[in-house]
């Protein structure tokens, strides 16, 4: 089941990984999780969510796909 307040990809139109950063500055991703980002299903996706969702609450933020 898709959680509400995820857009489709967590990406914010920052990514660094194709300046070579291996983990996105905007949303946080592996360079190799951008890249395959679209091939994925929801649930091979749900894990990225999460990780994603923990390192930005960590961080104190909210994470940059609430922000938009």
């Amino acid at each position: 089941m898709k959680h509400s307040s995820r857009p489709d990809t967590p990406c914010i139109a920052v990514c660094s990984t194709a300046l070579g950063d291996e983990v996105c500055r905007g949303c946080g991703r592996s360079s190799q999780e951008v890249a395959m980002w679209v091939t994925l299903d929801e649930a091979a996706r749900e894990p990225i969510w999460q990780r994603l969702e923990a390192f930005w609450a960590k961080q104190g933020c909210e994470p940059p796909w609430l922000r938009r």
